[in-house]
């Protein structure tokens, strides 16, 4: 995955995202293994929808709303990320949550509605 700090950058860089994860230890004033006690890994699963030509999967109206009904059913124990993959002719959907098998479930619900309306 991508660290892209936006204020910095309008792209990924490895450099600017190392420089601002040691200005948050700094100001924390915590080391990185004590920082990330205080972060959350939880189950994500990602598939690969391949589509003819490049588009922003949410200009469809259908996917819009399945990308909606997924994120109410994950509430706020989950993130839905829905985007065009910027080297191939792919859609990505990632679904990340507390549950394996529901993410793994609405992981493939959602990327059946991007194959039929895409």
């Amino acid at each position: 995955g991508h660290l892209i700090c936006l204020d910095k950058n309008t792209t990924g860089d490895g450099i600017i995202a190392a420089l601002q994860v040691l200005v948050v230890m700094a100001n924390e004033k915590k080391s990185l293994a004590e920082l990330k006690n205080g972060m959350t890994k939880y189950p994500q699963t990602m598939v690969n929808v391949k589509v003819s030509k490049r588009q922003d999967p949410m200009k469809n109206a259908k996917v819009v709303e399945a990308v909606k009904e997924v994120e109410n059913e994950l509430a706020d124990t989950g993130r839905v990320l829905l985007r065009a993959s910027g080297t191939e002719p792919l859609i990505r959907v990632m679904i990340e949550g507390e549950d394996n098998a529901q993410v793994e479930r609405l992981a493939n619900q959602l990327a059946d509605v991007v194959k039929t309306n895409l």
